[in-house]
């Protein structure tokens, strides 16, 4: 707590902000969002976290957010309506909410399908934009992705301890923040609580897994995925199931443990390959664990499908979970050629009456356009797909906005080829 009291605190003169006409529609419609350009007017130059409010022609009260000099998006809105004060209080009433929403998956610690990793504060649809909070068992992860935040964490962390059943609270950093001021801050380290100097191990749905909650991609595990595993491995049972873009092996050891009889995962890393044995070795003493055939493949997802099939490779369940192919609007009709590629790969190796989960996590990818992507990437490899089922967020993943809801994932079954094409 040493490093909290030394940190910065906003200024006691807040900023007065002008909005264009849409923009100011926007914000009083709930969009957390404010950028550079919609900016018409500022009262002073202000530093990260600095709080601005947001009048409109006649001086009225719109809303207040932490001004980001330093971000496109210049003010993350905290509050619309009424004025409020943002102090230590309101902090701690926002964190309260949050907690109480996972209410539900906090209390089944105790119960046969205990799961104590999930989401605390999901960002914006928290009311809280750029900053993340995941619990993996007795430690919680606060990642900012954004410099306004410094100012408040006095605030917030106590607020963390307070409510989360917690013994640590270890500080991640977005790449975004490479070069910004952080004030003694540092990614890895701990805000509460004893330093970590290892995997931390937890549940999920009774299963043991490990993240890395130092270097570990997010902040250790993908917590998002969580009803998506579950679904799968209750899909598992006899069944050959690929893995790709396994990651650290959470499809792979739901399948197992779902009864399949072999899977394989296939990822790009080496150290997300280690980590999926691991968290496979971590559930040997089930039965059904023990009876699966693990195979793993160090290889780029891509030429591995590819020479899968070359290999005439077939598997019951193909799960496909990449990571974002849209970084920007520049790269959207990239990452939707990249779906279709995925699927028309993908879908040759399903065996006959089998399934493909496929999924996608780029904001910028409305849903609508994702299954399309997969049902053009089928046809082109010559198969049309009944589709079974559409998931999206879990419930500790909440959606506030539109730009909010980036899951989604498609649950699919080749059922015919079509006549005049062949396989890639």
């Amino acid at each position: 707590m040493k490093i909290l009291a030394s940190l910065p605190r906003p200024a006691d003169a807040r900023l007065a902000v002008r909005l264009t006409a849409d923009a100011l529609r926007q914000v009083r419609g709930g969009h957390p969002w404010v950028f550079e350009g919609a900016i018409r007017s500022v009262s002073r130059e202000g530093d990260p976290g600095d709080l601005a409010v947001v009048f409109d022609d006649d001086r009225r009260f719109v809303a207040i957010g932490l001004w980001d000099p330093e971000s496109p998006i210049r003010i993350k809105v905290l509050h619309t309506g009424r004025p409020v004060q943002i102090d230590h209080a309101w902090f701690e009433e926002r964190v309260a909410v949050a907690v109480a929403k996972r209410v539900t998956l906090a209390s089944s610690a105790g119960s046969s399908i205990a799961t104590n990793a999930y989401r605390v504060i999901h960002g914006e649809n928290d009311g809280m934009p750029g900053l993340v909070v995941d619990r993996y068992g007795h430690l919680a992860v606060l990642k900012l992705y954004s410099a306004a935040w410094i100012p408040h964490l006095a605030a917030v962390v106590p607020a963390l301890q307070r409510h989360l059943p917690v013994a640590s609270i270890v500080l991640r950093l977005a790449r975004s923040l490479a070069g910004a001021p952080l004030h003694g801050l540092a990614a890895g380290m701990s805000l509460v609580g004893p330093d970590v100097d290892g995997p931390v191990p937890f549940l999920e749905h009774g299963l043991h897994f490990e993240a890395d909650v130092i270097h570990g991609q997010k902040t250790g595990h993908f917590l998002d995925q969580r009803d998506n595993r579950v679904m799968v491995g209750a899909m598992s049972r006899g069944a050959r199931v690929l893995d790709m873009f396994s990651c650290t092996g959470g499809f792979s050891v739901h399948a197992a443990a779902g009864g399949a009889r072999v899977v394989h995962s296939v990822d790009a890393s080496p150290y997300a390959i280690e980590a999926a044995r691991r968290n496979m070795a971590l559930n040997q003493s089930r039965p059904e664990v023990a009876a699966c055939r693990h195979e793993t493949t160090v290889g780029e997802a891509f030429a591995t499908l590819e020479s899968m099939t070359g290999q005439r490779r077939r598997y019951d369940i193909v799960v496909v979970d990449p990571p974002s192919f849209a970084q920007n609007k520049d790269s959207v009709a990239r990452a939707i050629s990249a779906y279709e590629r995925l699927a028309a790969l993908a879908t040759v190796l399903v065996e006959r009456d089998g399934l493909l989960v496929q999924a996608s996590c780029s904001s910028r990818v409305a849903e609508a356009d994702f299954v399309r992507a997969v049902h053009t990437g089928a046809a082109h490899a010559g198969f049309e797909l009944e589709e079974l089922r559409r998931t999206s967020h879990p419930i500790d993943h909440p959606i506030g906005f539109r730009e909010g809801a980036y899951l989604k994932c498609v649950v699919v079954r080749p059922v015919r080829a079509l006549r005049g094409r062949s396989a890639p």
